[in-house]
């Protein structure tokens, strides 16, 4: 309630320099001693109908944090003393960079969507490293993967294994993130053998990895919104060959239906409400060609418990949010989980899981 109140004071200046704003503040409040504690007292409701098993893991509740909010790794346990299940920090780079020129956030208000170009802003490794070494939570914590914009697209592997090997310590799983539109090309990593190449060589670096130290760390690839059914059905089956734990679906999309907003003719990666069907549609096109096999992370357009539901009951076994957060406040995570049981009491499930792939199930069958 007082998010709402205070929203449009927030909203009234520069998006980027707005969330920058708010990412010191909650640094600042989490320095102070009880802080985490009366965060988790606000916000920590759980209940045992919603613990998910992901990985081999119990989470307590399967609403996550997608990448980007946190890309620096600033906040990550005041993140989770919100009633996160999972957070995701990144996109990381091996080396620091500034990302697009500014203005690169845009806010369409009445569409309850962003645009952003920010492409790959952020501190680079070494300052990551340092955020992760001084965690404390225990939540399942994702570190999402990205290339240097100067990095030739023949080189990019690389910049993805600088990344794996130098968060592995600390990361509970990882995101190749190769479906951004905000850096140049990037986007061509999806396809044939740019995706075969470079999945091959983060796969075997993972898994030597894992080896030396003896934990199993879940490697996931996060995929764009705007394929056609047949280029995505083609490109999951790239994927099969590869010991992958989980698909994130979906990033932002380049598309600009049934928008009308003048902003919305500004460049970029639209996330938000506008995304919420057709993200939906990739998950079920997942969970038809992949069932069970592995996990789908579902993203795109959540900013209520129905929304959440949705995702899952097409195919996610997990869901994350962004843009959500940005426009309904700290509070979204804890309506979103209270949202769920009420759901799957009021159709008789005893839980979370069970509700996974049902809508794509009935399709299929129908």
């Amino acid at each position: 309630m007082l998010y709402r109140v205070l929203r449009p004071l927030f909203f009234s200046g520069d998006p980027e320099r707005t969330h920058e704003r708010v990412l010191g503040t909650v640094e600042r409040l989490a320095s102070v001693k009880g802080f985490e504690s009366f965060a988790h007292k606000l916000y920590g409701w759980e209940s045992p109908l919603l613990e998910t098993l992901l990985w081999n893991r119990v989470l307590p509740n399967p609403v996550g944090l997608a990448a980007g909010f946190d890309k620096n790794g600033r906040i990550i346990d005041p993140l989770f003393s919100l009633g996160f299940g999972l957070v995701e920090v990144g996109t990381m780079t091996p080396r620091p960079q500034p990302g697009n020129e500014r203005p690169r956030l845009f806010r369409l208000l009445e569409d309850k969507a962003l645009i952003n170009r920010l492409g790959f802003n952020n501190e680079g490794l070494e300052c990551l490293i340092e955020k992760l070494q001084k965690r404390i939570s225990r939540g399942i914590l994702g570190v999402n993967l990205g290339k240097n914009k100067d990095t030739p697209l023949e080189d990019a592997v690389e910049d993805y294994l600088k990344g794996l090997a130098g968060t592995h310590p600390w990361a509970d799983y990882f995101c190749v993130n190769v479906s951004s539109p905000n850096t140049e090309d990037l986007r061509r990593l999806q396809e044939g053998d740019q995706l075969s190449g470079l999945l091959d060589r983060v796969c075997r670096q993972r898994e030597f990895l894992d080896s030396k130290t003896g934990k199993k760390t879940p490697l996931l690839i996060k995929i764009a919104p705007d394929w056609k059914d047949d280029a995505l059905e083609q490109s999951i089956e790239r994927l099969k060959p590869f010991p992958l734990d989980g698909i994130i679906s979906t990033n932002t999309t380049l598309s600009r239906s049934g928008l009308n907003n003048p902003l919305s003719r500004e460049s970029g990666g639209l996330s938000g409400k506008p995304l919420l069907e057709s993200s939906n549609r990739i998950v079920r096109t997942i969970y038809r060609e992949l069932g069970t096999r592995m996990p789908i992370l579902g993203v795109g357009g959540i900013f209520t418990a129905e929304d959440a539901y949705q995702k899952i009951k097409a195919g996610a076994s997990a869901v994350q949010i962004y843009t959500g957060l940005v426009y309904e406040g700290p509070g979204l995570v804890m309506r979103i989980k209270k949202g769920l049981a009420r759901l799957l009491k009021e159709e008789g499930l005893p839980n979370i899981t069970a509700a996974i792939g049902i809508e794509a199930n009935q399709s299929s069958q129908s």
